[in-house]
Order: structure tokens, then sequence, then C-alpha cells
């Protein structure tokens, strides 16, 4: 309950623009070994060591390893929302829109870094479920509302139709993140998909405007 507390308490810090240099330098050195060696076996030592910084100068900065963590998500997260900011899916027929965003989610959903910031906050979940919960959320909004939109835009033109936006933007990513990610998470990487991002986010977008498409 403390932790939740801290965590809950560091959220709303970690969700202003970073604009301190050596907070920076921190956080990503912090990330580093988080994602390396889990929460619990990182220390705090060899992170204040590595940014040049004193111990007592990274606690002024976050009082506790588990404020540290937060930044850390936070950041990770900002830093994926930046990386979708660019994707545009509101101009062009229905399959331009969804290949677009198929290709860019594809990409996004592929990457080893993306991967590796989830299975650290899948880990740390049961110890920091607020921030856990708050990271998955974000990723929802980010990535699922501009899906969402686009759809609802392309239903109200007549070329697509469904019963409820949310669902079938649901089934689009399902069908991209089954092959590029969930696969390698639960695999630790052996598995990997046979298909290139481009193969699967043209086939889902095709099976996809076979369900729903109007034309």
């Amino acid at each position: 309950m403390q932790a939740n507390a801290t965590m809950q308490k560091d959220g709303a810090h970690s969700a202003r623009p970073a604009s301190d240099p050596r907070r920076d330098n921190i956080v990503r050195e912090a990330r580093r070994h988080f994602m390396s060696e889990g929460y619990a076996a990182t220390r705090i030592e060899p992170i204040a060591r590595a940014t040049s910084v004193s111990t007592a100068t990274l606690y002024g900065y976050f009082p506790s390893k588990a404020d540290l963590f937060a930044a850390v998500i936070a950041n990770a997260s900002d830093d994926f929302s930046e990386q979708m900011k660019s994707v545009r899916c509101d101009e062009g027929d229905a399959r331009t829109r969804l290949t677009r965003f198929a290709l860019a989610y594809a990409g996004f959903m592929g990457d080893p870094f993306v991967r590796s910031v989830f299975r650290l906050v899948m880990a740390e979940r049961p110890r920091f479920r607020d921030v856990a919960m708050g990271f998955f959320e974000k990723g929802r909004q980010d990535f699922g509302l501009p899906l969402i939109e686009a759809l609802t835009a392309l239903a109200t033109s007549g070329d697509l139709r469904f019963d409820k936006a949310s669902w079938a933007a649901g089934q689009l990513m399902g069908m991209i993140e089954h092959p590029v990610f969930f696969m390698p998470l639960v695999t630790g990487d052996e598995v990997q998909a046979a298909r290139t991002p481009e193969s699967i986010a043209a086939d889902a977008v095709e099976t996809f405007l076979a369900r729903y498409g109007t034309g």
C-alpha cells in the first residue's frame, strides 16, 4: 500500500515535461538498469556513478527507488507517445488510412525495446499496480483513440460498417499485435514472425476490410 501511495504521488510529478538534463540522464541510465537487472536487483549507487552525480543529488530528484522507477516508466511512455504522434490516418481512402496505421503499429509493436519495456512493466505490476495500469491506459489512449477516430470517420462516410468502433479497432490491432509482439514477448524473443511487418500489416488490413468494408 505504501509503494502504491508513493507511485500515485510521483505519477503527477513524472507526467510534467522534464527540463533538467541531469534528471534526464539519471532517468535514462536508470531505465537501462531496470530493464537489464529488474527492479529488485537494481541499485541506486551505480546509477549515480554512471551519471556523475552523488547519491544525495539523485535522491534529491527521486526520494526513493520506487519514485525513480515510476519516472522511468513515465519517460518510456512519453517516448512511445512521441513515436506514434507522427502516424496520420485521417487522409485517403479506407485502405490507405488503415494501411498507414497498420504499418506504423507493426513497426512499433515489433520493436525489441518496446517489448523490453512491456516485460518490465508486466514483471513489476504486482509491486507497482498503479504505475502499470497508468502505463497501459496511456498506451490505449495514444494508440487506440486515433484509430477509433479514423474508423468512425470512415463509417460516417459509408466506407466501413461495424457495430462499435472500439471493437473493430481492437480486432485490427490484435491481428498485428499477435505475430509481431505477443509471440516474441512470451517466448523471450525466441520465436519471431516469419512474415515481414509489411506483409502482416497488409494481411490485417485485407482481412479487416473483408469483414467491415462496404466497397
